[in-house]
Order: C-alpha cells, then structure tokens, then sequence
C-alpha cells in the first residue's frame, strides 16, 4: 500500500502540507495512522507541483523513503505552490524499484497517484492490458500495477472523459478484470479527483484551500472521511463525493 494527498488553494510551501503537519504524508511514510495493509512506506516517494503561469507541473521522485532525502527537505522549504500531489510508496510484491516506479506519474498537466494494489499481480494484468492500444503498454513509466492503472486513466481522458469520469470508469474495469484496492488520485492544477475503493480517504475543507489525502495530517476538526466505493472531486471551497458506479455511467 501507499499514501497520498493533494493540495488545491492558496499559495503554500510544499513543507506546510507535507511535512509540518504533526501527521503529515513525511511521518506517514515511517508511522501512518490508518493504513490498513503493510506498516511503512519506505520505498520511494514523490511530489509535483505547479508553478504560477505554467500548467504543466513539476515533479521531483526518489527511490528512498521521504525521511531520507535531505535535499527534498530544502527544496520542500523554498518552493510554493497552489497546487500538489505527493506519495509515500509501499511496493506491490512484483513490481519494479526505482524513481520511476514512484507516484505521482505525469502526462502533461495531470499528475496521477494510486494507492493500493491490482490482485494478481502481474499475471492478472492480461485482461486489463488487452484494453490499450499497444503504443500506451510500450509507454509505460515503470512495470507496476500503478503505472498500468495509470495507462487506463490516461486513455479514459485521452478519449474525452474528465477526471472523474476517467477514475470511475477505470475501477470499473479494473474491478471486473482482477479486482483490488483502487484508491485514485488526480489533480490538474484546477481541480482534484480521488476515489475511495478499499482503504482510507478523508478531506478537509478551510479558508485556504482543500486537502484530499489518505488520512489525516493533524487531529483538529473539520476531517470528513469518504465512504468506500465513492468517488470524490474537489475545487477551491468545494466538495461533492457520489458513489462510484453512479458516476461511471453518467460520461464515457
């Protein structure tokens, strides 16, 4: 398993959300609070971010645990934002090492993250990879059951779809194909759209923004869980959350 959060609102530095907070995604990667399966999170991480005036977000990821990298830490100090999407990884059994296997993956102003796990992996990744094209198996960012669910995303919105739509649609699928736990998280920049399929999620709404995140970072009110099988998309002061087969039907 994983954790995750993103960030939508007023300008922060990366260390305000990530690693301030007393239970913040840095002390979920070595001691989080509510994750179900596996007990740290100690194999690689990353975050992106986006800068004002560009849309496309930068990215920084590290095969070692957050706690590890000091670099990050400085760069976490300095650099502002009004929106991210960062993950502390807990590697499926099968799946590939390395920076690149690390969430968030990036196509142009989408920065992805999954948290869970495709049953069966790798050799229930057959069926779902018989739903893409071959060019997009051959672009695979890594050999992990993310990046394969990530290829679904991208497709989904490659076709039109929204965010949340793409989201809906690829649990969907991923459900019928092989089953597991199918936590999403996607933010453009503008908005943010997560499902709750199997473990934690909750989200916290303030004068300063949203935050959408695997558990929460600090134990004062406001933190609203998500229900299982439900789908999440938030904007600037702005929450809805829908189950998730109802929004898989209502776009393509």
């Amino acid at each position: 398993m994983c954790r995750h959060v993103a960030y939508l609102g007023e300008p922060v530095s990366l260390r305000e959300v990530l690693m301030d907070p007393p239970f913040g995604l840095h002390r979920q990667a070595w001691a989080p609070r509510r994750q179900r399966y596996g007990t740290v999170n100690a194999d690689g991480f990353g975050a992106g971010w986006y800068a004002e005036g560009d849309p496309v977000p930068a990215r920084y990821r590290q095969a070692v645990p957050m706690w590890a990298d000091e670099s990050f830490a400085d760069v976490a100090r300095v650099t502002r934002t009004r929106a991210l999407l960062a993950a502390v990884r807990s590697a499926t059994e099968g799946t590939a090492p390395g920076a690149s296997a690390a969430c968030p993956f990036r196509d142009g102003r989408h920065l992805f993250s999954h948290n869970g796990v495709v049953t069966g992996w790798p050799g229930s990744a057959a069926g779902l990879a018989g739903l893409l094209p071959a060019a997009m198996l051959l672009d695979l960012p890594a050999r992990t059951d993310s990046a394969l669910v990530w290829a679904l995303v991208r497709h989904r919105l490659a076709g039109g779809a929204t965010m949340a739509a793409a989201l809906a649609r690829t649990v969907g699928e991923v459900a019928t194909h092989a089953g597991g736990r199918l936590n999403l998280l996607i933010t453009d920049g503008e908005s943010i759209a997560a499902t709750a399929y199997g473990d934690t999620l909750t989200y916290r709404v303030d004068d300063r923004g949203v935050v959408v995140a695997s558990e929460p970072s600090d134990d004062t009110a406001g933190w609203f869980d998500v229900p299982d099988r439900s789908l999440l998309v938030a904007r600037r002061g702005e929450v809805s959350v829908t189950p998730i087969e109802t929004a898989a039907t209502e776009e393509p």
